[in-house]
């Protein structure tokens, strides 16, 4: 553990002008509070926050973030409070801790729902401020380095998997690899214990056997490259236990069958050397095609810059490359963190643009499981390039589709979309980008999100955006039903409702809006007596206790079929068709034609009196047909629905009975008419032996 004045050396070693009374005091401080805590390993407490300061000032971070770390648990784990902090330290220092401090207390909520809560806060307290995340980075990578003391193995268990997917994405994002690196290796052990210890005995023995291959390596590397005028480092390193593993498991291949262990870094004086370090290689050794990466040109998102290739050396040995400067490797090991110098007022711009995507989604999420959900998708993945037509430059994850695209350029945009055009050609918009595409969105003013498109957007901010939407959607059309039937409900009390029964209603419901009224009457979450007795209280008590039904029919036209209702499946409404509609509390109303065999099952659901209204859109109907198994008969059937405007949406052969093949079509169609027209035309013709709507 660091001593008090080997804290403060280590501050003034690359900031002479720290406040060293202030970091003193800090130390005495949380050494106080501590008290006698004891860790795990039985350490004192306090061992913790110093050693985290300690790694602070490997990052040369500012006096505030030093001081942050060192009192980061004061008030979660003493007596101490956020005034107490901001009186000794000030209110700079006291934000910091308490947006620290936050992400910890919830720890012992449940744990889906306190993952969500911490990713919340997080994201939050980041877009604040970047050293919250620092400093939280820093202590989740020395409690991993402490965790095998902890005794019970599901606990070690929940801050692995934690740690594995929340905070080493996270580390990556910002750019600090080394800490990303180590968290995943100490994550991997606890999670994997036995494939960990099975690779790294592997390593070990070819360790023992190489005889200095890595070192000859890299020295036949720097030579090559010194003839051709070139001053470099090289340094070779072999692949860590969890990169193997998980190289393994995406190839599906053995230990042996991994050929690329070993990676070799090159570090130039300038730019230009990287391209001619980079030729020379090539030149020298077999490059394997599709391993280049230019990260110099296209940075990542987190701002590293870095040329990638895989060689074919010696012996058809495959190794990684990696090159880079001197200053894009300092910047690359430690992310973020190297960018905020200790003087330094301005935030690094990199963080901006996927901080805002994060924040977006934290506001759009509805639950603990879609937050987790969509901010694992916008941490960790793999990306490729995409370009707008006037040559700007979105990272995407691997899989992404226009429709991420567009949200990626903006939600309104995203929200807009009706089309897309890749590298100039109208594509489905669910076709998966690739590296490079140039890509051009379509919008249109009236269009909005599909629930469809949930199908195949890849990307958290997307899903998000479209989740939303279509819950607002839904509340929107719910709320639309609602208020007719409260139209309904009105007209039974024996008075007139005005504005002012309206709203003493709605505080004898403890309701605040009139939307609130309308949507609980139309997701059935209310009885329509509770309604009545809160519009004129009494009035309920002469009632039958059946209610009457049918008095006044609840039109759906203008409300989108899969949001606000659904057409049941087993009858197959279409305009023209006599309907109703069975409700249940918090499922959608489900529009079934009067004749269905189905009602009966919901007998114990609300029924609700539906008309199609005027001019009501089309539908999708169902027929089933006995065509007469020949050449052509399926070919003469498909040319009637052409000639009745009729487009399939699926065909089922259902009947294989020769001379008689059966066929069930869902058919979408104007109306009732439209349907009864294209039977008739059907039982018309020589090819069908029998036509009926199912």
């Amino acid at each position: 553990m660091l001593r008090q004045y080997e804290l403060v050396e280590r501050v003034k070693e690359y900031d002479p002008d720290a406040d060293e009374a202030m970091l003193n005091r800090a130390y005495v401080y949380t050494v106080q509070k501590h008290g006698t805590q004891t860790r795990a390993s039985g350490d004192p407490y306090f061992s913790h926050p110093v050693e985290v300061a300690g790694l602070m000032t490997d990052l040369k971070l500012d006096q505030e973030t030093i001081a942050t770390a060192l009192l980061h648990d004061t008030v979660e784990d003493t007596l101490a409070t956020i005034e107490d902090i901001e009186a000794n330290f000030g209110p700079e220092i006291a934000r910091l801790v308490d947006g620290v401090t936050k992400l910890s207390r919830i720890e012992q909520m449940p744990e889906n729902e306190r993952a969500a809560e911490n990713l919340r806060k997080f994201l939050l307290a980041m877009s604040e401020d970047i050293r919250v995340l620092l400093v939280k980075l820093g202590d989740r990578l020395h409690n991993m380095r402490t965790l095998h003391f902890i005794k019970k193995p599901e606990k070690r268990q929940r801050i692995a998997r934690e740690t594995m997917d929340i905070y080493a994405p996270l580390a990556e994002r910002v750019g600090m690899y080394e800490y990303m690196r180590e968290m995943q290796l100490l994550a991997f052990e606890q999670l994997e214990p036995e494939a960990y210890e099975t690779i790294a005995k592997r390593l070990s023995q070819l360790r023992a056997q190489d005889g200095g291959q890595v070192d000859a390596i890299a020295l036949a590397m720097k030579q090559a490259l010194a003839e051709a005028g070139l001053q470099v480092e090289v340094s070779g390193r072999e692949k860590h236990p969890y990169s193997i593993w998980r190289k393994m498991a995406e190839r599906h291949v053995s230990f042996e069958q991994v050929t690329d262990i070993m990676a070799f870094r090159v570090l130039t004086e300038d730019e230009n050397d990287c391209y001619r370090a980079l030729g020379v290689l090539h030149r020298t050794w077999q490059f394997l095609p599709g391993k280049f990466k230019d990260y110099i040109s296209t940075p990542k998102t987190n701002g590293y810059r870095s040329l990638h290739t895989s060689l074919m050396y010696e012996n058809s040995m495959r190794v990684e490359v990696q090159i880079r400067t001197r200053e894009m490797h300092r910047l690359n090991e430690f992310g973020f963190a190297a960018h905020w110098a200790y003087k330094q007022g301005n935030r690094p711009d990199g963080q901006v643009g996927w901080l805002r995507d994060l924040i977006e989604i934290v506001d759009a999420s509805h639950d603990a499981e879609e937050l987790l959900e969509h901010t694992r998708m916008a941490i960790y993945q793999d990306r490729i390039f995409a370009f707008t037509p006037k040559g700007g430059l979105f990272q995407l994850p691997k899989g992404a589709t226009p429709v991420d695209f567009a949200f990626a350029v903006h939600t309104d945009l995203g929200a807009q979309t009706v089309g897309a055009k890749i590298n100039g050609r109208h594509m489905p918009l669910r076709t998966p980008l690739a590296n490079g595409d140039v890509v051009e969105i379509v919008k249109g003013n009236s269009a909005e999100p599909q629930l469809s498109w949930l199908g195949y957007v890849v990307t958290g901010k997307a899903r998000a955006a479209i989740r939303r939407a279509v819950r607002l959607k839904e509340r929107a059309e719910v709320a639309e039903i609602g208020q007719k039937l409260f139209d309904e409900i009105a007209s039974r009390v024996p008075a007139r409702v005005g504005k002012k029964a309206l709203k003493k209603a709605l505080e004898r419901l403890d309701m605040e809006e009139d939307d609130d009224l309308y949507y609980a009457i139309g997701a059935a979450e209310i009885e329509d007596r509770d309604v009545m007795e809160a519009l004129v209280p009494g009035c309920t008590e002469a009632l039958p206790d059946t209610p009457e039904w049918g008095k006044r029919q609840i039109s759906i036209r203008g409300l989108t079929p899969g949001v606000a209702y659904t057409l049941a499946e087993c009858c197959h409404p279409i305009p023209g068709d006599r309907i109703v509609g069975t409700r249940r509390t918090g499922e959608k109303v489900e529009v079934h034609t009067i004749e269905c065999h189905e009602l009966a099952s919901g007998i114990d659901s609300d029924w609700l009196d539906l008309s199609w209204g005027k001019r009501a859109a089309g539908a999708v109907g169902r027929l089933r047909m006995t065509l007469y198994d020949r050449p052509g008969t399926l070919a003469e059937a498909a040319g009637i629905f052409a000639q009745n405007h009729a487009n399939v949406r699926a065909l089922e052969q259902v009947q294989n009975d020769p001379p008689f093949a059966g066929y069930d079509i869902d058919l979408e169609v104007q109306d009732l008419g439209h349907l009864n027209r294209i039977v008739s035309a059907l039982r018309a013709s020589d090819a069908i032996a029998q036509a009926e709507r199912v």
